[in-house]
């Protein structure tokens, strides 16, 4: 078995008893369907589509050739795919035989790709060939020099290597091959940070099946959901929160999109009845502009019915926005690959949906805000947060020092996030490490941020700190104005934000004007490369 930080005896024992953890190992989320509705429609992709049938029998065929090699428990793989079918034909498949694969983002590169080969020794990469990685056979030879057994690659020309061949293969599951105990780790998500090669996280059969199932109730997917998946399929957000899982769990739809281009989603969105979206704020943002540059395309989202929004701070000026401009019901979500998530519920009153993160999907997710000290604040005070649950992971795989950071004596995970908790809701104010101390004074970036996209010129902005030999550390705003808008000078900036209320202390110290904010792979604003610009420039 992969080895991983199990969850305390006690704890364990509640969430069964509370219903959390039901045993089952996640491929039962298509085997229910397959139960029901076989022939329903699972995927939609491009002029392909594939009904639950099909879908069982294609990770069948995959699950069977691959265990006939000699795969099975306690091995592990590496997938890099883009959002096409064979990415969860692939999942269930190694599922399907105890094999627990990474899911790299397709826009995950060498460095990221070599160091989870070197984390997890995968014995099988699936891949593509459209991937600038394996576009020839130098990287597949490394890896296979490094001891990987098999490189498949969707879009190969060779039967030993083609993914699609290896998915003909039409034979029975040898009698010992199955899913890993369904407490046991089934696949590894990747962490979310902005900075950094993401770090490895086990996630059981128990604690995430919980977790979509969860999402899918809160979200209320059925099996009329056509759920659009334009993001990466990979990420924890579009898979769990409900994600496509949390579809396949109700019986619904997922028409895949290749990114969140807006024209290409309102196409898929008209043809295809789409009825949920989950998108991160970046991407709102285009799709707000192109309807209000063009409103025709309105016609195109009649039948949208709920945009999801998470991945990162979500300004409350473009939330109210959202049911507006494309008029769809908005539902805000903040989550982590680690485990806790928080959504707005559909029935809350607008004024929570718009201006806070949602509350914890679990009664059991058990939520700390702490001051430097470690010491609890009082509600409507910022703070770092603190959580331990049902499905929050209990260590980063094969990282002690690491863990010892991350997690305290009472297994409670710091995520690094400051939070501000009121009446259950949490509303998130930055990030412990996003803040900027200024002559000892501390600013948190978000809400500078928050208050800069109110401004009607602005469509996006990133504060970072700029060393300072005298304060430590200034600031410097950087801002994407709209199309059109004339250049807009410092001091007319300060001022319109001290008209907003803001402490003068937290004024930004510099402004750049920028064409766009360069986005990590998950869709968070890269603040890394933003300060390596002003080293550049300094």
């Amino acid at each position: 078995m992969i080895e991983f930080t199990p969850w305390p005896q006690d704890q364990a024992r509640r969430y069964r008893e509370a219903g959390y953890w039901i045993d089952q190992p996640m491929t039962h989320l298509l085997d229910a369907q397959l139960a029901v509705q076989p022939d329903a429609t699972a995927i939609v992709c491009a002029d392909r589509r594939f009904s639950y049938a099909d879908l069982d029998r294609l990770s069948r065929h995959l699950a069977a050739r691959l265990a006939a090699q000699g795969l099975g428990h306690g091995d592990t793989a590496l997938v890099q795919l883009p959002n096409v079918a064979e990415f969860f034909i692939s999942f269930f498949a190694l599922l399907r035989i105890g094999v627990a694969p990474v899911n790299a983002l397709f826009s995950h590169r060498r460095l990221e790709m070599t160091s989870y080969a070197a984390q997890i020794a995968p014995k099988v990469v699936i891949a593509s060939r459209a991937h600038e990685l394996f576009a020839d056979d130098a990287f597949a030879d490394e890896l296979r020099a490094g001891g990987v057994r098999h490189v498949l690659l969707l879009g190969d020309d060779t039967p030993r290597t083609n993914l699609a061949h290896w998915l003909t293969h039409d034979a029975d599951l040898p009698a010992d091959a199955g899913p890993t105990p369904a407490d046991q780790v089934a696949f590894f998500q990747l962490s979310g940070g902005s900075t950094g090669t993401p770090k490895l996280i086990p996630r059981t059969h128990n604690d995430y099946d919980y977790s979509v199932r969860a999402s899918a109730e809160i979200s209320c997917c059925t099996p009329a959901t056509r759920f659009l998946c334009a993001l990466p399929a990979a990420h924890n957000f579009t898979l769990s929160s409900p994600g496509s899982l949390g579809v396949f769990h109700a019986g619904g739809t997922v028409v895949l999109a290749p990114s969140p281009e807006p024209l290409t989603c309102f196409d898929l969105i008209a043809r295809e009845g789409v009825t949920m979206v989950p998108l991160v704020p970046p991407a709102v943002a285009l799709w707000l502009r192109a309807v209000e540059e063009a409103p025709s395309h309105r016609a195109k989202l009649d039948t949208l019915e709920l945009m999801l929004v998470g991945g990162a701070s979500f300004a409350e000026a473009v939330a109210r926005r959202v049911p507006e401009t494309l008029g769809c019901q908005l539902q805000q979500v903040f989550g982590m690959a680690e485990g806790l998530v928080n959504y707005t519920r559909l029935g809350d009153d607008p004024q929570i949906i718009f201006t806070t993160q949602g509350r914890p999907i679990s009664p059991d997710d058990e939520i700390r805000v702490l001051d430097e000290s470690g010491d609890p604040v009082a509600d409507g005070t910022p703070g770092a947060l603190a959580t331990r649950g049902p499905y929050t992971f209990r260590g980063y795989y094969r990282s002690p020092e690491h863990n010892a950071k991350a997690f305290d004596a009472d297994g409670f995970y710091h995520s690094g996030d400051v939070v501000v908790r009121e009446n259950g809701y949490l509303r998130v104010v930055g990030r412990i490490k996003d803040q900027i101390n200024r002559g000892g004074e501390k600013i948190a970036a978000e809400e500078i941020e928050n208050l800069l996209v109110r401004h009607p010129d602005i469509t996006h902005a990133a504060l970072v700190a700029v060393e300072d030999a005298n304060l430590g550390e200034k600031s410097c705003a950087f801002l994407v104005l709209r199309d059109g808008a004339e250049k807009l000078s410092p001091p007319a900036l300060r001022r319109w934000l001290i008209a907003q209320g803001v402490a003068e202390y937290k004024l930004p110290d510099r402004f750049r004007i920028v064409p766009d904010l360069p986005l990590t792979a998950v869709g968070k604003i890269d603040k890394r490369r933003l300060r390596d610009s002003l080293a550049a420039t300094a």
